[in-house]
């Protein structure tokens, strides 16, 4: 069964110009040039209830709009979406109480009061039951570690306590389906996990569909196994994430510590160089040449060290965009 349904879904924003110089400004206050920005355009993808799917892109590629529109924040300008069966510009009721957006960059918790006040008031707007809100918060907090931190007043927190607490709000009301925008930005290594690991436990024991948006990949590979990727508003892939690599040629990353400095040039015939910092030197080659490029090296250098890995996956994408050849991938 799929949770989230989108055909067609477009948002366009309508824009004001004008002509550099004063006899443009004067007629601007008259007449006003207007376009329109597209912000996301035919976008078409299915969802099934329990998927947890990334969500990737550039900064301004549609992702945030698109997740506002799934969360019924706004309007398309055409197409339509179903979350969970209902049509999410309509705002029913029915169907905000079943989701949950979580933004990294906003916030739903009274700056000034202790994030326990906060959660009961959440907890009478969503209608849960006291002793339900109090199991909950329960299982909430112990899984987040925040049970020193509930009492303290919000702008007391850290970053990282914050956007905890920003979770628990959101999820008070047990939502079927997750949308997370960019929910570890800016937050340090340990808080990171600790969320990432937080939000598989809850798909796993709850089975809460999750639409996930993030600029930090460790993000998206450790809770995703498909993506979409969208760039300029349109959807260039669809697909498991091992695959994204695919559709851009398939190329490993050979890490090289050299006992002595070596000049890149020297290098050039193995593959691209990706970086070089000392004495070591990362190269991206083709997957068919791993083998052979390793053995060269080898026999060639006075090697320390050498490794062989994908790439990483946030560097694919920016390679699918730059190809400018992404399709949807059928198979999911």
């Amino acid at each position: 069964m799929d949770a989230i349904v989108v055909e067609g879904l477009t948002k366009q924003y309508p824009r004001a110009s004008r002509d550099v110089g004063l006899a443009a400004s004067f007629k601007a206050l008259f007449q006003r040039n207007r376009d329109f920005v597209t912000a996301l355009q035919d976008a078409d993808f299915r969802i099934g209830a329990g998927e947890i799917v990334g969500f990737l892109g550039p900064n301004g590629a549609g992702k945030t709009t698109t997740l506002k529109m799934l969360a019924g924040i706004m309007a398309p300008t055409s197409g339509t979406a179903s979350v969970l069966g209902y049509t999410p510009f309509d705002r029913d009721p029915r169907f905000l109480s079943q989701i949950a957006l979580v933004m990294g960059n906003r916030q739903q918790l009274w700056w000034d009061l202790p994030a326990q006040e906060s959660f009961s008031v959440l907890g009478d707007l969503y209608d849960v039951p006291p002793n339900d809100l109090r199991a909950r918060l329960h299982r909430l907090v112990d899984g987040l570690g925040l049970q020193d931190k509930v009492t303290v007043p919000v702008r007391r927190l850290s970053l990282g306590e914050r956007m905890k607490c920003e979770l628990v709000a959101a999820l008070l009301h047990k939502p079927k389906v997750l949308f997370l925008d960019e929910p570890t930005i800016g937050l340090d290594i340990v808080s990171q996990e600790r969320i990432r690991e937080f939000v598989a436990d809850l798909n796993r024991e709850e089975g809460c569909t999750v639409l996930l948006t993030s600029h930090y990949m460790r993000d998206v590979q450790e809770l995703c196994e498909r993506v979409i990727v969208v760039g300029d508003g349109r959807i260039g892939f669809d697909g498991k994430l091992r695959d994204v690599a695919a559709r851009v040629g398939a190329t490993k990353r050979v890490k090289v510590t050299f006992e002595h400095a070596i000049e890149g040039n020297d290098l050039v015939e193995y593959g691209a160089l990706a970086s070089q910092d000392g004495h070591t030197v990362e190269l991206d080659i083709s997957a068919d040449s791993a083998p052979q490029v390793a053995s060269s090296l080898l026999n060639r250098f006075a090697v320390q060290d050498i490794t062989i890995e994908d790439p990483p996956i946030e560097e694919v994408v920016k390679r699918l965009f730059e190809a400018g050849t992404g399709t949807r991938e059928p198979d999911r």
